[in-house]
């Protein structure tokens, strides 16, 4: 089995996703997550675009010690001194230089020839060997490149002193069969010595499937980013790309380093620095991927995993699947549930108590536990009980705030006072005043679902009581007024 190399660029192209901004000790943090994961090498950024990348460089550099440390740098001497001045603490240091090679590029771009971009490429790669022995080569545009000239620019760097070959489809342009044609290709010709690196992005949704086709035909390495960040939609995810390979061993006959215990963690940890929230459906680190409602699927995973999981969860990290109970569940499922609450039923009990979930399915997205309970004890499940009547908030300088609320159930009305840090820490701490009780706030977003200055603003809450996690959702132009209709709303689901 071939060893693939994992080079994570979450913090160089994920952090150009739009409106991502890392702070150096931000990636510090995700960095270390990498190493310990077992990335083989981590770029670190991009010197030249700002003093904060290189700071970011240069702390990583001195800090990682198993991961091999990369820096990008455009086909330019000022370029290539101001990586290395960051990557030079690195115990493995790699210089990644890089140059667009197709027509459109160089045209309107570069505006230079084959003939210069030819001989930029080959100077700079000799410039940054001078200074460090691993040397990595991008072709910008690669995939819609002349093939001749890719191959010449290819075997003069090489000549020059790269180490790795790294072919970008840097807009998502080709479909996986060009693709692995154009990788065998290059395969054919450079080295066997050579690393060869594949750098897919997501603009026609197959950034995964090129750069596996990639190593089916010949890439020893793949660029990758955590929960596919970068520039427009994205890269290569790098937990798609790492489980793909573990769970098909049969097809790629091949392995990666990758402690995929972490994946999960890591995946947190980034969607919370960058604030970009994973989709539910997400592929392998959605909160959906290993979650079933449908009955026939619950019902085939109870009697064995492998007819619905192709992984297992405990893989990525998580302790094991999901069983949620909803309109589409079925009968086993139930059963199952009230087991492990302690419910033994006969069939003709079980038979009644589901003809009562589903007529509560239909009401509630969610049926917790405490539902079940009450469908059993003959209880009636009661719907949302508070709402928001009125709030104010007063804001310090020094983000010190302190709230006022009232809320209303039925015709009864609660008023709570609080001060936090910030407006919404102040909001929730009133609101917890109001009911007398409390509730442990576990994530809270907010996003804005319209365009322009009247934008109509979303808020997600998830609240924890008694081991059971709440969701709450709220939408108003005013964030604050959203945030607060949100956590209410998380609060009904709790007591529903």
């Amino acid at each position: 089995m071939k060893k693939v190399f994992i080079f994570d660029t979450t913090l160089r192209d994920g952090e150009q996703t739009p409106r991502v901004t890392l702070e150096p000790q931000e990636k510090l943090r995700i960095a270390k997550q990498l190493e310990e994961m077992g990335v083989d090498i981590i770029e670190a950024g991009f010197p030249i675009a700002s003093p904060g990348d290189v700071e970011a460089v240069t702390i990583i550099s001195k800090e990682i010690k198993n991961s091999i440390v990369c820096g990008l740098a455009r086909s330019v001497k000022k370029d290539i001194d101001i990586a290395w001045s960051a990557l030079q603490y690195a115990k493995r240091p790699r210089i990644h230089v890089f140059i667009a090679t197709s027509d459109i590029h160089m045209k309107y771009k570069l505006r230079k020839t084959k003939e210069e971009v030819l001989m930029q490429a080959v100077e700079a790669v000799k410039y940054a060997k001078s200074l460090c022995e691993d040397i990595e080569f991008s072709a910008e545009d690669a995939t819609r490149s002349d093939p001749e000239f890719l191959r010449e620019v290819f075997l003069r760097v090489i000549e020059a002193g790269a180490t790795v070959i790294n072919v970008p489809d840097t807009v998502g342009y080709c479909v996986p069969s060009e693709f692995g044609n154009l990788i065998a290709q290059i395969r054919n010709y450079i080295p066997e010595e050579i690393i060869l690196s594949v750098h897919c992005h997501n603009d026609l949704g197959l950034a995964t499937a090129n750069s596996l086709i990639g190593v089916l035909n010949g890439a020893n390495q793949v660029e990758v980013a955590v929960n596919g960040l970068g520039e427009r939609a994205g890269n290569a995810a790098i937990e798609e790309v790492v489980m793909a390979i573990k769970t098909r061993k049969d097809i790629f006959n091949a392995y990666t380093d990758i402690k995929t215990e972490h994946i999960m963690n890591l995946s947190r940890l980034v969607s919370g620095l960058t604030g970009i929230p994973v989709q539910p459906n997400k592929a392998i680190v959605g909160i959906n991927a290993f979650a079933h409602e449908a009955g026939i699927h619950q019902d085939g995973i109870l009697k064995e995993r492998s007819t619905y999981e192709i992984m297992n969860p405990k893989d990525i990290g998580l302790d094991s699947s999901e069983i949620v109970l909803g309109k589409h569940s079925g009968r086993h499922a139930l059963n199952e549930r009230l087991k492990q609450l302690g419910y033994v039923l006969s069939e003709e009990e079980l038979t009644k108590v589901f003809e009562k979930f589903k007529i509560l399915a239909d009401r509630k997205r969610e049926i917790l536990d405490r539902d079940l309970i009450s469908l059993l004890e003959e209880k009636p499940v009661e719907l949302p009980v508070y709402r928001l009547v009125n709030m104010e908030v007063i804001t310090k300088i020094n983000n010190s705030s302190y709230a006022k609320v009232d809320i209303e159930k039925a015709e009864e009305r609660f008023h709570g006072e609080s001060d936090g840090d910030g407006p919404i820490e102040a909001l929730f701490n009133a609101i917890e005043n109001a009911i007398n009780m409390h509730f442990d706030l576990i994530d809270f977003s907010l996003k804005s679902v319209t365009m322009g200055k009247d934008a109509l603003g979303e808020a997600l809450v998830k609240l924890k009581k008694d081991g059971e996690v709440y969701s709450g959702r709220g939408t108003s132009k005013n964030i604050l007024e959203a945030s607060v209709i949100a956590y209410i709303n998380a609060i009904n689901r709790a007591l529903a």
